[in-house]
């Protein structure tokens, strides 16, 4: 289970299908944790306020990707050990690499595991964290359950979801007819409809369902305008380049040009050189406690 799959909206780390190509989703999860970083703070900081008097020592991240969400939680939890469980085992090696780089690989552990299938042995924990990874389980409400024996009593759940891929251009770009990325976006939705059906779900039946209690439903509108990270452009190029990934047939020949210009790591007004980028994202927390 990756926490991201297909440019973002099946970014954030990601389950179910395998990855053509994990290096570049590594590099693109990195640029994501880099450019929102103050995104993943304000969760933490959010999860942290919900356990005052027991802070989480024993974390475990579904999804984890590169550890975006496991290095926002050991930064805010000082005494806490993460358990990383992703599908790819690329990913898993880059995880271990940047913890070895911060000086944190005491306190991760990782586990290789497609939790469409057997559910990994663990010991409990006292707060799980699933972000953006929920929506590629091919049974999301048995995820849930088996979410929920992993917790121990009064245990967390967090759950972030994503409703697209972030934007990042001006409405008027397009060749000769403005709205191009709206309509990348449309496309996706498209492809998206049959292949992650619970992408979009309202998370929150689904999870008291399970056992839990909603404690916070948080909607993050995420805004970045200039003067943005210097990682903007680089986050921009390669969430469109994964995109374009999935749009040949779907867009006209014209749209595809302009899209593959705007990516284009020489042109003068690429995404790499453009002044005029905007970074718009829409995401949720969902926290829940089992009793």
């Amino acid at each position: 289970m990756t926490d991201h799959h297909h440019s973002h909206d099946d970014h954030h780390h990601n389950h179910g299908v395998t990855e053509p190509d994990d290096s570049a989703m590594a590099a693109l999860l990195d640029l994501d944790a880099e450019v929102l970083h103050t995104f993943l703070s304000d969760v933490t900081s959010d999860l942290a306020r919900l356990s005052p008097d027991r802070p989480p020592h024993r974390i475990l991240d579904l999804g984890s990707g590169t550890g975006a969400g496991t290095f926002a939680l050991l930064q805010r939890f000082a005494d806490a050990e993460v358990i990383a469980v992703d599908r790819s085992p690329e990913l898993m090696d880059h995880l271990r690499d940047k913890a070895r780089e911060r000086g944190v690989e005491h306190r991760v552990r990782t586990v290789q595991a497609d939790l469409d299938g057997a559910w990994p042995a663990l010991d409990t924990v006292d707060l799980v964290w699933a972000s953006a990874s929920v929506h590629h389980l091919a049974d999301p409400d048995r995820g849930l359950r088996e979410i929920f024996r992993s917790l121990r009593p009064g245990g967390l759940l967090a759950v972030i979801e994503i409703a697209g891929f972030p934007r990042f251009l001006p409405d008027d770009v397009g060749r000769g007819r403005p709205g191009l990325e709206a309509r990348c976006h449309a496309a996706m939705a498209e492809a998206r409809a049959e292949h992650l059906p619970h992408l979009g779900s309202d998370w929150g039946p689904r999870i008291s369902r399970a056992g839990f209690t909603i404690e916070a439903e948080r909607p993050f509108s995420i805004d970045l305008r200039p003067p943005l990270p210097e990682a903007t452009g680089r986050y921009a190029q390669a969430t469109l380049r994964r995109a374009r990934s999935h749009l040949a047939g779907a867009l006209s020949a014209d749209d595809l040009a302009t899209l593959d210009h705007l990516i284009d790591n020489d042109a003068p007004d690429g995404v790499l050189r453009r002044d005029d980028l905007h970074v718009r994202v829409e995401r949720t927390l969902w926290a829940a406690r089992r009793p």
